[in-house]
């Protein structure tokens, strides 16, 4: 038996896990430490923080972000940056979704990639406060 075609104008996009539900929880990675951030930027899609401590320069200190390009939500965190250990026991399965040194890049939701990286958010806000940038 044959499929009917369906018209184009008929055909429901697919389900597309790059929604606001992807964004804000990778957003809420991030306010879990909002007592020791300055946010910068919260808007529909685009979310950055700074520590509130100055580094000895006196200079703001980048934290994290997470920004909406399309169907692409990038993760950017700093400390992975700061502490490159942070990212030796990376599961492969995450791994896949590193862009350089410090940004995560993602196109659908997977809850058991979000657990892994609140735990690597947890560490590396853990890490900031010990060395005292929180």
């Amino acid at each position: 038996m044959k499929t009917p075609q369906v018209p184009a104008t008929q055909v429901k996009p697919a389900a597309d896990d790059t929604s606001p539900e992807l964004f804000a929880a990778m957003r809420e990675l991030f306010l879990a430490y909002r007592s020791e951030l300055s946010v910068v930027h919260d808007e529909n899609g685009r979310f950055y923080a700074n520590c509130r401590k100055l580094d000895a320069k006196r200079k703001v200190q980048f934290f994290g972000a997470v920004k909406v390009s399309g169907r692409k939500h990038s993760f950017h965190f700093m400390p992975v940056y700061d502490f490159p250990e942070l990212l030796v026991e990376l599961s492969p399965t995450l791994r896949k979704h590193m862009q350089g040194n410090s940004c995560f890049n993602f196109t659908s939701s997977d809850p058991g990639v979000l657990e892994e990286l609140q735990g690597i958010v947890e560490q590396g806000a853990s890490r900031y406060e010990a060395v005292g940038k929180f």
